[in-house]
């Protein structure tokens, strides 16, 4: 059975220069997915009782569509169906629950590999993501009653007709849908991330904004469940918005480590120039 991992206090007395092994560092990889897998399982209990609050989140769609006069009604075709989507609601909301757990357990794996400004900018982009994830992902969701407003628009306005939804693929859909918006927003840090590691220059970022444009609104286009356009421009304007300020802050950073090195060159310039005057005075 793994064991809990040794206090970082502790392994730095035993282990001054922090040095391990290929094989101490699976044993502490195992460890520590052992835990995150632990604390998944129970919030996904906690989830499991929670399932009712969040039936009813992730079918207020249903409730707003029916409100303005549609007749739609979530089906659970098979006997464990019902089973089956309470099993998969529970586990989503124990990976989100647990989420502190797991995202301190990766840190603390991968953090005394990492200097402190590594940290810290780690730490930033984590903070920022996630808050940027969040945003795509509430976006989603309040596109999703619009969305069942205008999809079941189609469904003839008759005393037989009944829009029936498979309880499974409504999940899927709401999910992909969510995910796929949360995603989205997350390119901007991307990039943003790229540039720091030098990947990408912010000018070139900025030459290519036509095509980046295109692409977020056709990446909408499929993503967007509604048949209207203004939807689709709607929620491309965001994430065009935060493509440009990506470029923005990629390139002061460029314009900034450009003016450092130019200020490192010039001192070993003249530190070399220097060092080579004192050679000729000596020799003179």
């Amino acid at each position: 059975m793994p064991h809990m991992p040794k206090l970082p206090g502790k392994r730095r007395r035993e282990n001054p220069e922090a040095v391990m092994s290929i094989g101490e560092h699976l044993r502490e990889l195992r460890n520590r997915l052992f835990i995150s897998a632990i604390g998944i399982t129970v919030m996904a209990v906690v989830g499991y009782f929670l399932y009712d609050v969040a039936y009813q989140f992730i079918t207020h769609p249903i409730e707003v569509a029916n409100a303005r006069g549609a007749k739609l009604n979530i089906n659970f075709s098979t006997l464990l169906s019902s089973f089956d989507m309470r099993l998969r609601v529970s586990i989503w909301l124990g990976v989100l629950l647990s989420s502190p757990l797991w995202i301190y357990e990766f840190f603390a794996y991968v953090g005394p590999g990492m200097t402190r400004k590594e940290k810290a900018y780690t730490w930033v982009f984590g903070v920022v993501g996630l808050l940027l994830f969040a945003a795509g992902c509430a976006l989603g969701m309040w596109i999703m009653p619009h969305a069942a407003v205008i999809l079941t628009g189609f469904i003839p306005k008759t005393a037989s007709s009944t829009g029936i939804m498979d309880a499974s693929v409504y999940l899927s859909f709401v999910l992909r849908l969510v995910l796929a918006f949360g995603a989205a927003f997350l390119l901007p840090e991307i990039m943003v991330a790229l540039n720091r590691l030098g990947v990408l220059k912010g000018r070139t970022m900025l030459k290519g904004w036509r095509w980046a444009v295109v692409a977020i609104f056709t990446f909408m286009a499929f993503a967007n469940p509604l048949p209207d356009p203004w939807s689709m421009i709607f929620m491309a304007i965001p994430i065009t918005g935060l493509y440009f300020l990506a470029c923005y802050i990629s390139i002061r950073h460029d314009k900034h480590l450009a003016k450092r090195r130019a200020e490192e060159d010039a001192a070993l310039d003249a530190a070399l120039a220097n060092t080579s005057s004192s050679g000729t005075i000596t020799a003179s």
